[in-house]
């Protein structure tokens, strides 16, 4: 169970670095987005830090089980919020299914970190 912990948060990290990441560079399309949705520009650092935080956490978090848990719930949490923000822009697609994957990659995360770990054993 250790090895799918690991493979499963470096994959959750792997990909809220590669969002923080575009968050910070501000492609053309992810502007678009954020402009369908309502949300204004001056947010992506914002939200880039919070997803940087979440996969640096989530690293840590195999060291520091404790903190590798709560990086998984926060973004959980946040991509809970990203789908909710995606609905209330009457956006049928969800972002054409993105959130919703950062959303099992968070949900998986936390999962076997509880579980993995021997939290809820």
């Amino acid at each position: 169970m250790f090895t799918a912990y690991i493979i499963i948060t470096a994959v959750a990290a792997a990909a809220n670095i590669y969002a923080a990441a575009n968050d910070f560079i501000r492609p053309k399309w992810l502007l678009g987005n954020m402009n369908q949705l309502g949300v204004p520009e001056w947010s992506l650092p914002i939200l880039g830090i919070l997803k940087a935080a979440g996969a640096v956490g989530l690293l840590v978090g195999i060291g520091v089980p404790l903190i590798g848990v709560l990086a998984a719930a926060g973004l959980t949490l946040f991509f809970i919020g990203a789908l909710v923000t995606h609905i209330r822009a009457h956006d049928h697609s969800l972002g054409n299914g993105v959130p919703v994957m950062f959303l099992v990659a968070a949900v998986a995360a936390l999962v076997v970190g509880i579980y993995g770990r021997g939290y809820m054993t």
